[in-house]
Protein backbone atom coordinates (compact mmCIF):
# COMPACT_ATOMS: atom_id res chain seq x y z
CA UNK A 1 0.00 0.00 0.00
CA UNK A 2 1.41 3.74 -1.00
CA UNK A 3 0.68 5.11 2.60
CA UNK A 4 -0.18 8.52 3.46
CA UNK A 5 0.46 10.09 6.35
CA UNK A 6 -2.27 10.74 9.26
CA UNK A 7 -5.07 12.85 8.53
CA UNK A 8 -7.52 14.59 10.69
CA UNK A 9 -9.91 12.91 12.72
CA UNK A 10 -13.67 12.56 11.33
CA UNK A 11 -16.07 14.62 13.17
CA UNK A 12 -20.30 13.36 13.09
CA UNK A 13 -22.69 15.54 10.85
CA UNK A 14 -26.14 14.52 11.45
CA UNK A 15 -29.05 16.93 10.71
CA UNK A 16 -30.05 19.20 13.59
CA UNK A 17 -29.02 22.15 15.97
CA UNK A 18 -27.54 25.71 15.56
CA UNK A 19 -23.90 27.10 16.41
CA UNK A 20 -23.42 30.47 17.58
CA UNK A 21 -21.09 33.09 15.75
CA UNK A 22 -17.93 32.85 18.19
CA UNK A 23 -17.87 28.98 19.47
CA UNK A 24 -19.00 25.32 17.89
CA UNK A 25 -22.17 24.40 15.51
CA UNK A 26 -23.39 21.73 18.08
CA UNK A 27 -26.53 20.11 19.66
CA UNK A 28 -27.18 16.53 20.84
CA UNK A 29 -26.65 14.86 17.52
CA UNK A 30 -24.37 17.14 15.77
CA UNK A 31 -20.91 19.05 16.98
CA UNK A 32 -18.91 20.75 14.12
CA UNK A 33 -15.63 22.98 14.96
CA UNK A 34 -16.17 26.45 14.03
CA UNK A 35 -13.34 26.38 11.99
CA UNK A 36 -11.27 23.71 10.23
CA UNK A 37 -8.06 23.89 11.78
CA UNK A 38 -5.20 24.14 8.91
CA UNK A 39 -2.29 21.19 9.96
CA UNK A 40 0.91 22.33 10.34
CA UNK A 41 3.22 23.76 7.18
CA UNK A 42 5.34 20.58 5.52
CA UNK A 43 7.62 21.88 2.67
CA UNK A 44 7.64 19.85 -0.42
CA UNK A 45 10.28 17.32 -0.22
CA UNK A 46 13.27 17.69 -2.98
CA UNK A 47 13.90 14.24 -2.46
CA UNK A 48 10.45 13.51 -3.69
CA UNK A 49 10.83 15.79 -6.97
CA UNK A 50 14.27 14.48 -7.73
CA UNK A 51 12.85 11.03 -7.87
CA UNK A 52 10.36 11.60 -10.15
CA UNK A 53 12.32 14.63 -12.24
CA UNK A 54 16.05 14.81 -11.61
CA UNK A 55 16.68 17.44 -13.91
CA UNK A 56 14.30 20.03 -11.64
CA UNK A 57 16.89 19.61 -8.77
CA UNK A 58 17.62 23.41 -8.58
CA UNK A 59 14.21 24.82 -9.52
CA UNK A 60 11.99 25.95 -6.49
CA UNK A 61 8.75 24.13 -6.11
CA UNK A 62 6.75 26.91 -6.61
CA UNK A 63 8.34 27.40 -9.75
CA UNK A 64 7.46 24.34 -10.74
CA UNK A 65 4.13 24.30 -9.93
CA UNK A 66 3.78 27.20 -12.08
CA UNK A 67 5.72 26.01 -14.87
CA UNK A 68 2.67 23.00 -14.54
CA UNK A 69 0.00 24.94 -15.38
CA UNK A 70 0.31 26.15 -18.67
CA UNK A 71 0.28 22.44 -19.59
CA UNK A 72 -2.69 21.16 -17.71
CA UNK A 73 -4.51 20.52 -20.49
CA UNK A 74 -2.03 18.31 -22.84
CA UNK A 75 -1.36 16.33 -19.65
CA UNK A 76 -5.06 15.79 -18.68
CA UNK A 77 -5.87 15.43 -22.85
CA UNK A 78 -2.84 12.39 -22.26
CA UNK A 79 -5.39 11.00 -19.35
CA UNK A 80 -8.39 11.59 -21.78
CA UNK A 81 -6.43 9.59 -24.12
CA UNK A 82 -6.54 6.07 -22.63
CA UNK A 83 -8.93 3.65 -23.62
CA UNK A 84 -11.89 4.08 -21.36
CA UNK A 85 -12.70 0.21 -22.39
CA UNK A 86 -9.22 -0.82 -20.80
CA UNK A 87 -9.03 1.66 -17.65
CA UNK A 88 -11.46 0.52 -14.99
CA UNK A 89 -13.02 3.15 -13.21
CA UNK A 90 -12.30 0.72 -10.01
CA UNK A 91 -10.85 -2.93 -9.02
CA UNK A 92 -11.55 -4.88 -6.32
CA UNK A 93 -9.48 -4.01 -3.40
CA UNK A 94 -8.33 -7.67 -3.41
CA UNK A 95 -6.63 -7.65 -6.69
CA UNK A 96 -4.59 -4.70 -7.60
CA UNK A 97 -2.09 -5.78 -10.24
CA UNK A 98 1.26 -3.92 -9.75
CA UNK A 99 0.43 -2.48 -13.28
CA UNK A 100 -2.26 -1.39 -16.48
CA UNK A 101 -1.51 -2.14 -19.99
CA UNK A 102 -4.13 0.62 -22.03
CA UNK A 103 -4.10 0.93 -25.37
CA UNK A 104 -4.13 4.71 -26.55
CA UNK A 105 -6.53 6.32 -28.37
CA UNK A 106 -5.39 8.28 -31.24
CA UNK A 107 -5.44 12.07 -31.26
CA UNK A 108 -4.73 15.15 -33.29
CA UNK A 109 -2.60 16.77 -30.00
CA UNK A 110 0.28 15.87 -28.26
CA UNK A 111 -0.42 14.80 -25.33
CA UNK A 112 1.23 14.52 -22.19
CA UNK A 113 0.85 10.76 -21.19
CA UNK A 114 0.14 9.90 -17.02
CA UNK A 115 3.18 8.23 -15.43
CA UNK A 116 0.89 6.14 -12.63
CA UNK A 117 -2.01 5.06 -11.76
CA UNK A 118 -3.33 5.72 -8.06
CA UNK A 119 -6.25 2.92 -6.89
CA UNK A 120 -7.37 4.87 -4.02
CA UNK A 121 -9.49 3.32 -1.57
CA UNK A 122 -11.20 5.21 1.89
CA UNK A 123 -9.12 4.93 5.16
CA UNK A 124 -11.87 2.74 6.58
CA UNK A 125 -12.98 0.96 4.02
CA UNK A 126 -13.03 -3.11 4.20
CA UNK A 127 -11.20 -5.77 1.78
CA UNK A 128 -14.40 -5.94 -0.24
CA UNK A 129 -14.45 -2.62 -1.11
CA UNK A 130 -13.79 -1.27 -4.57
CA UNK A 131 -10.78 0.71 -5.00
CA UNK A 132 -11.40 4.02 -7.41
CA UNK A 133 -8.12 4.26 -10.18
CA UNK A 134 -6.86 7.98 -11.59
CA UNK A 135 -4.35 8.30 -13.70
CA UNK A 136 -1.95 10.80 -12.97
CA UNK A 137 1.80 12.73 -13.38
CA UNK A 138 4.02 11.89 -10.65
CA UNK A 139 5.98 15.39 -10.91
CA UNK A 140 2.18 16.94 -10.13
CA UNK A 141 1.36 15.30 -7.36
CA UNK A 142 5.51 15.43 -6.14
CA UNK A 143 4.93 19.40 -6.35
CA UNK A 144 1.76 19.73 -4.75
CA UNK A 145 1.34 16.88 -1.86
CA UNK A 146 4.37 17.28 0.99
CA UNK A 147 2.51 14.57 2.91
CA UNK A 148 2.93 11.28 -0.01
CA UNK A 149 5.86 9.23 0.12
CA UNK A 150 8.11 9.00 -2.51
CA UNK A 151 7.05 7.84 -5.92
CA UNK A 152 8.40 4.77 -7.29
CA UNK A 153 9.68 5.78 -10.96
CA UNK A 154 7.87 4.80 -13.88
CA UNK A 155 8.82 4.38 -17.60
CA UNK A 156 6.15 5.64 -20.07
CA UNK A 157 6.82 5.36 -23.82
CA UNK A 158 6.46 8.06 -25.87
CA UNK A 159 3.50 9.51 -27.67
CA UNK A 160 4.05 7.45 -30.58
CA UNK A 161 3.08 4.37 -28.59
CA UNK A 162 -0.29 2.70 -29.28
CA UNK A 163 -0.34 1.65 -25.75
CA UNK A 164 0.77 2.11 -22.25
CA UNK A 165 1.93 0.40 -18.86
CA UNK A 166 1.39 2.55 -15.87
CA UNK A 167 2.62 1.37 -12.66
CA UNK A 168 -0.45 1.31 -10.03
CA UNK A 169 0.26 2.85 -6.71
CA UNK A 170 -2.63 1.67 -3.97
CA UNK A 171 -3.67 5.01 -1.65
CA UNK A 172 -6.00 5.57 1.09
CA UNK A 173 -7.41 8.62 1.60
CA UNK A 174 -10.55 9.48 4.31
CA UNK A 175 -12.92 10.43 0.96
CA UNK A 176 -11.87 8.72 -2.85
CA UNK A 177 -14.81 11.09 -3.74
CA UNK A 178 -13.13 14.45 -2.85
CA UNK A 179 -9.61 13.45 -4.71
CA UNK A 180 -11.62 13.81 -7.89
CA UNK A 181 -12.09 17.18 -6.55
CA UNK A 182 -8.33 17.46 -5.86
CA UNK A 183 -7.19 15.98 -8.69
CA UNK A 184 -8.58 18.74 -10.85
CA UNK A 185 -7.45 21.36 -8.78
CA UNK A 186 -3.89 20.23 -9.00
CA UNK A 187 -3.85 20.50 -12.99
CA UNK A 188 -6.65 23.81 -13.52
CA UNK A 189 -6.17 25.44 -10.06
CA UNK A 190 -9.49 26.82 -10.30
CA UNK A 191 -11.02 28.09 -7.30
CA UNK A 192 -14.71 27.79 -8.98
CA UNK A 193 -14.07 24.42 -9.70
CA UNK A 194 -13.81 23.69 -5.81
CA UNK A 195 -16.65 25.06 -4.91
CA UNK A 196 -18.96 24.39 -7.69
CA UNK A 197 -18.27 20.39 -6.56
CA UNK A 198 -18.64 21.38 -2.96
CA UNK A 199 -22.53 22.55 -3.27
CA UNK A 200 -24.79 25.40 -4.94
CA UNK A 201 -23.46 28.87 -5.36
CA UNK A 202 -24.85 31.70 -7.98
CA UNK A 203 -23.12 31.62 -11.43
CA UNK A 204 -22.17 35.36 -11.13
CA UNK A 205 -20.05 34.95 -7.93
CA UNK A 206 -18.28 31.77 -9.49
CA UNK A 207 -17.63 33.82 -12.40
CA UNK A 208 -14.12 34.09 -13.12
CA UNK A 209 -13.31 33.62 -9.21
CA UNK A 210 -9.76 34.57 -7.73
CA UNK A 211 -8.07 34.46 -4.73
CA UNK A 212 -8.39 37.71 -4.06
CA UNK A 213 -12.60 37.45 -4.35
CA UNK A 214 -12.40 34.53 -1.65
CA UNK A 215 -10.29 36.74 0.68
CA UNK A 216 -12.63 39.66 0.09
CA UNK A 217 -15.83 37.63 0.87
CA UNK A 218 -14.08 36.25 3.81
CA UNK A 219 -13.84 39.76 5.16
CA UNK A 220 -17.19 40.59 4.03
CA UNK A 221 -20.30 39.98 6.55
CA UNK A 222 -23.49 41.00 4.33
CA UNK A 223 -21.83 38.67 1.30
CA UNK A 224 -21.22 35.63 3.51
CA UNK A 225 -24.58 36.57 4.74
CA UNK A 226 -26.04 36.35 1.17
CA UNK A 227 -24.06 33.16 -0.13
CA UNK A 228 -25.21 31.48 2.93
CA UNK A 229 -28.65 32.13 2.35
CA UNK A 230 -28.93 31.00 -1.03
CA UNK A 231 -27.26 28.10 0.03
CA UNK A 232 -29.87 28.05 2.28
CA UNK A 233 -32.74 28.15 0.20
CA UNK A 234 -31.01 26.17 -2.80
CA UNK A 235 -31.64 23.20 -0.12
CA UNK A 236 -35.02 24.59 0.91
CA UNK A 237 -33.78 25.07 4.30
CA UNK A 238 -33.64 21.44 4.99
CA UNK A 239 -30.81 20.26 7.46
CA UNK A 240 -30.00 17.05 6.45
CA UNK A 241 -29.22 18.53 3.09
CA UNK A 242 -27.13 20.94 4.13
CA UNK A 243 -25.17 18.83 6.73
CA UNK A 244 -24.60 16.82 3.66
CA UNK A 245 -22.90 19.85 2.22
CA UNK A 246 -21.07 20.33 5.57
CA UNK A 247 -19.69 16.85 5.08
CA UNK A 248 -18.36 17.63 1.41
CA UNK A 249 -16.51 20.33 3.02
CA UNK A 250 -15.08 18.59 5.70
CA UNK A 251 -13.91 15.59 3.60
CA UNK A 252 -12.12 17.95 1.44
CA UNK A 253 -10.74 19.24 4.29
CA UNK A 254 -9.34 15.79 5.29
CA UNK A 255 -7.85 14.67 2.22
CA UNK A 256 -6.11 18.14 1.76
CA UNK A 257 -4.44 17.27 5.15
CA UNK A 258 -3.49 13.75 4.72
CA UNK A 259 -1.94 14.52 1.48
CA UNK A 260 -0.05 17.89 2.56
CA UNK A 261 -1.69 20.13 0.46
CA UNK A 262 -0.64 23.58 1.31
CA UNK A 263 -1.74 25.85 -1.25
CA UNK A 264 -2.85 29.00 0.55
CA UNK A 265 -5.41 29.67 -2.11
CA UNK A 266 -7.36 26.61 -2.04
CA UNK A 267 -7.60 26.78 2.22
CA UNK A 268 -8.98 29.91 2.31
CA UNK A 269 -11.49 28.75 -0.25
CA UNK A 270 -11.99 25.75 2.02
CA UNK A 271 -12.56 28.32 4.68
CA UNK A 272 -14.44 30.25 2.47
CA UNK A 273 -16.99 27.41 2.24
CA UNK A 274 -17.00 26.35 5.52
CA UNK A 275 -18.28 29.99 6.68
CA UNK A 276 -21.06 29.30 4.00
CA UNK A 277 -22.28 25.75 5.15
CA UNK A 278 -21.99 26.88 8.47
CA UNK A 279 -24.06 30.30 7.90
CA UNK A 280 -26.61 28.31 6.25
CA UNK A 281 -27.22 25.99 8.67
CA UNK A 282 -27.70 28.84 11.22
CA UNK A 283 -30.39 29.87 8.82
CA UNK A 284 -32.26 26.92 8.36
CA UNK A 285 -32.19 25.79 12.40
CA UNK A 286 -33.44 29.57 13.10
CA UNK A 287 -36.13 29.60 10.65
CA UNK A 288 -35.11 32.66 8.65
Amino acid sequence: MFQVASHPAAFGLHPHGQYPSSSNYQSPAVKLPRNLARPPFVDISRDAILAVAPELENVPTEYIRRGLRPKANVMLAGIAALAPSHLPSALPRSHIPQSLTIPVRSTSEHPEFPTHIIALSSSTSSSNDQLRLFPVHSLVLASHCARLPRIPPSTVTGPSSTQLTLPILPMSLPSPAAFTILHQFMYYHRLDSVLKALFPLPQNFLHSLSHHTVQATLRSEGTLRQLSSYLCASASSNLQTLTSHAAHVKELWQDMAALGLYDPELWDTIDLAWEIVLGALNLAASGN
